[in-house]
């Protein structure tokens, strides 16, 4: 296994890093907690402290919901036409564009992630996912209803209101837009609880909006720890929906509190365990290609992750030694340094815990291929890309979301055996395909059970493409027109027609 720490490797040049914001962000102005709390955001690469992050809390959430509630019911954002706000955001996405390195620098000392591919995709597709929506926000159209009497009836689309979002650490800016941007579009006034893991960017893109225009109350930012500051959104009474993505154990707790509270609506985007299958007529390097990008992207810290690799009985034994060829090769360490193919797990705790769920594979009678090991220099949260094989399906590392770079490999003979077992599972979230066959292509997308299929391809996200996940996945769309509409909420209205010409 290579590593490439930078401690123990000078040939790349590390940014400096300046954290510029660590207040909350209420009502247009950064301001310190109502307790004077703060706490501590890490490097995952070192595990060192950045900064320290004033803490929110239910009276914190309390001040933004009421800023926000302000800003929808009497504020200019919900009253300005579409075009208005489509120009915001047209402006709010310039300004990212115009920080792009910045902004991926925070990503990366405070989640762990590449900071070239946060250049170069991260931060740019935050940009673009904005301008769809801020093209979309004057295409809001409701519909002409034929009555069936004297009566002429049509639909409004109105926003929701006042949203609360909770954002999780994995993909610090992607994740804030899929919520941020159809919200905006749509008219509403939002509420951002950042993951306390990773709130830098966050705060920092409130800096933006308030640039850009965004008017005060509109785009509030609470960093703070999910039983004070989440459950504060969550139960909140004046808050009119809650869009949460993270684990299905929490997304419980928030569908709760939303029930307890006043009925809000919720969309959960929660977890996976993704299966990616690969036939016999697979081309076989570009499928062991596909396989390592589904499962060790962003250190296996992403809710899509490929993890359960079915291959068929004629490929297997081949597929299984190029895979961990090749994830041997992968170079863990310093994700500053562009050499680095895998940087850090996002904290002490999920290091731990992909640990654990590792020692469970071995103790449950899984066969480890390659990795399985912490690496680095005793700094920081590295773990080596693993590879079991022998995996059963009722095996907890073949149920279980690991959220880490954690491949179990399992043979498989027909189409019929392998759609069955793609869909043990409790999660349906995504699912990969690998086969030259049209027609077992179309049979097994439209067998599996879950939100996004990929034929010969991964992570084929796209502004336009509706995700979201069946079962305990959650339920509701990020992306594409399907995301702007559940920040919408229709509105029928019926008038009597008198000596009306026509019908």
């Amino acid at each position: 296994m290579a590593t490439a720490n930078g401690s123990s490797k000078g040939s790349f040049e590390v940014p400096k890093v300046e954290v510029r914001f660590t207040k909350l962000f209420i009502d247009g102005k950064f301001v310190d907690a109502v307790s004077g709390k703060t706490f501590e955001t890490r490097d995952p690469r070192t595990g060192e402290v950045i900064a320290s992050i004033a803490e929110g809390g239910k009276a914190d959430v309390d001040l933004a919901v009421k800023a926000a509630r302000e800003a929808f019911d009497n504020g200019p954002w919900p009253r300005m036409t579409g075009y208005e706000r489509g120009r915001i955001l047209h402006r709010f996405a310039d300004l990212i564009d115009e920080h792009v390195e910045e902004l991926a620098a925070l990503d990366t000392v405070d989640a762990g992630k590449l900071f070239a591919v946060g250049k170069a995709r991260d931060i740019p597709g935050a940009a673009h996912l904005l301008r769809y929506y801020a093209g979309a926000a004057d295409k809001v159209h409701g519909a002409t209803l034929k009555m069936a009497q004297r009566m002429h009836g049509y639909t409004l689309k109105e926003p929701v209101g006042v949203v609360g979002h909770i954002v999780p650490w994995n993909y610090p800016t992607t994740m804030f837009f899929f919520k941020v941007g159809p919200a905006l579009a749509a008219g509403c006034a939002v509420v951002v609880k950042p993951a306390e893991q990773t709130p830098l960017s966050a705060l920092f893109y409130a800096h933006l909006a308030r640039e850009a225009g965004v008017p005060a109350g509109v785009l509030n930012v609470v960093p703070g720890f999910g039983p004070t500051a989440g459950a504060a959104v969550a139960a909140h009474m004046d808050v009119d929906k809650v869009s949460f993505t993270g684990s299905t154990e929490v997304g419980r707790l928030v569908m709760r509190a939303a029930a307890e509270s006043n009925l809000k609506p919720v969309s959960l985007e929660l977890g996976g365990k993704s299966p990616v299958i690969v036939f016999d007529d697979a081309d076989l390097d570009m499928a062991v290609n596909l396989v390592n990008f589904a499962t060790y992207t962003n250190k296996g810290e992403i809710c899509v992750a490929g993890t359960r690799i079915y291959v068929q009985e004629g490929i297997y034994d081949e597929f299984v030694k190029k895979a961990a060829e090749l994830a041997s090769k992968s170079v863990v360490g310093d994700p500053f340094n562009p050499s680095v193919s895998q940087g850090p797990q996002v904290d002490k705790d999920q290091y731990e815990k992909v640990l654990r769920y590792i020692d469970i594979g071995k103790r449950e009678g899984a066969t480890l291929v390659t990795g399985g090991k912490p690496c680095g220099d005793n700094k920081g949260y590295y773990i080596e890309p693993t590879i079991f094989t022998d995996v059963k399906d009722d095996m907890t590392i073949a149920q279980d979301e690991i959220f880490g770079p954690v491949m179990a490999l399992m043979k498989f003979k027909t189409v019929e055996e392998v759609i069955q077992k793609a869909n043990n599972t409790r999660y349906g979230l995504a699912a990969g395909i690998v086969t030259k066959n049209i027609d077992v292509a179309n049979t097994v997308s439209r067998s599996i059970r879950a939100g996004a299929i990929w034929i010969n391809c991964y992570f084929a996200f796209d502004p336009d493409a509706p995700f979201g996940g069946y079962k305990m996945s959650g339920f509701g769309k990020d992306m594409g027109m399907d995301a702007l509409d559940k920040y919408l909420q229709t509105k029928t209205v019926v008038t009597p027609l008198y000596n009306t010409p026509w019908l």
